[in-house]
Formats: C-alpha cells, sequence, structure tokens
C-alpha cells in the first residue's frame, strides 16, 4: 500500500518515516519534487517526491500535512481528491498559539470536507508534535494516542489500520463534527509545548483502564 503525503514539513518527515519504516511505499506531493526528494533523502528509496496531482492518483488514502491556511490551494492543485481518504492533521491556530480561527460550530477539517466534498475527510494526528512523530511516535516509551474522527466508517477503520501497523494506539471518537474537540486539545498541547516550556517531547494521552480504544 502507497500513502501520499501533501506537504514537505517537519510533521510530513515524521509521518513519512513512521509509515516508510512500517513497509508503506510513500509518495510526497510537491511543488518542488526535487527539493522534496533531497530534504526526505535520508529516509530511504520508500519515500519518493513528485507532483501534486501525480503523487495524489498514486494512492487511496491522501495526508493533508500543509498549515491550515494553505489547505484550500493544495485541495486545488489535486484536483479535489474525489474518493481519496483524506488524513487532516491541520490545527488552525492563531499567529501566537493563544486561540483558534475557527471553532464551536464547524472545525478544520469539517471545513476541508466542504472544500472536497467527495472526499472521504478523517481527522487524525493533529495532537502529535513533530518530535514525537520524528521519535518514533512514543513518549516516556509509550506509544501515542491517535485521535481519530470521520464520518465515513470504512475510512475510519482504514486509518485506523495505519495508525496501529505504525506503533500507535488509535482512539476512535466518532464523527467528523469530533474535530471540534481534538482541534482545542491539539491548542493545549502546543501552549504547554511552545508556551509554558514543556517541549515538544510531549503528548496527550487518554487513560482507557479496562476499555477499549477501537
Amino acid at each position: 500500500m502507497s500513502i501520499t503525503i501533501l506537504g514537505a514539513g517537519n510533521m510530513a518527515k515524521g509521518l513519512a518515516g513512521l509509515f516508510a519504516n512500517s513497509g508503506y511505499e510513500v509518495v510526497l506531493g510537491s511543488r518542488d519534487p526535487s527539493k522534496a526528494q533531497a530534504a526526505f533523502a535520508s529516509l530511504g528509496a520508500k519515500v519518493r517526491a513528485t507532483d501534486i496531482k501525480t503523487a495524489v492518483a498514486a494512492s487511496e488514502l491522501v495526508v493533508l500535512a500543509v498549515p491550515f491556511n494553505a489547505v484550500a490551494a493544495t485541495i486545488e492543485a489535486a484536483g479535489g481528491l474525489a474518493g481519496k481518504i483524506v488524513v487532516d492533521i491541520t490545527n488552525p491556530l492563531t499567529a501566537d498559539y493563544q486561540g483558534l480561527t475557527i471553532g464551536h460550530t464547524t472545525s478544520a477539517a469539517e471545513e476541508i470536507q466542504k472544500l472536497a466534498p467527495q472526499a472521504k475527510v478523517v481527522k487524525a494526528f493533529n495532537t502529535l508534535f513533530a518530535q514525537v512523530l520524528q521519535n518514533g511516535g512514543k513518549v516516556g516509551g509509550v506509544a501515542s494516542n491517535v485521535f481519530i474522527a470521520g464520518d465515513d466508517e470504512a475510512a475510519n477503520k482504514s486509518v485506523e489500520a495505519v495508525v496501529r501497523k505504525i506503533g500507535l494506539a488509535p482512539v476512535q471518537t466518532g464523527g467528523l463534527k469530533l474535530a471540534r474537540y481534538l482541534e482545542p486539545v491539539a491548542g493545549l498541547n502546543i501552549v504547554l509545548g511552545y508556551v509554558r516550556g514543556f517541549g515538544t517531547d510531549i503528548a496527550p494521552t487518554w487513560t482507557l483502564g479496562s476499555a477499549k480504544a477501537a
């Protein structure tokens, strides 16, 4: 199975490494494929870069790893993402990380679904720092939770399977509107990490006791 990542930043690099190390072929979609290929060269032959449209055509699962304010242009460049499982890892944060630019009655994930109405949008990975992903997805030796929200059950299960394969702990939360809760959780994590000085080797974890995560 191949997974396409649209974006070439730290989150993209962390996810690409986890995917590639778990046996997935990773296709990077970039406006500058040669630059992206060079930046990800350390991850090996299972990660290759190409233009955005070609990358999207190569995979059923596409990860949006760009800032929220770049999402609309990226979806347009991708040709709409119809029929794809689209994993939204974005957070609509203000520049000072002190608040959300949208919320309460919508979320970044729901707005992305509007921009790509024929895609199956699933919120996931948005509560994790890039450093955690680049360190194997674990904090203190414990697999981090990946909270999942989406309206398509089959797409949610597909994302869950990927999360399990890369060694992290999926937690299904419900429909896409639950992203309205997940995005503020990410905001709190970012404030703790950057503003309160906890650092980026932290992750929110739900203590489930005897309950099942899926």
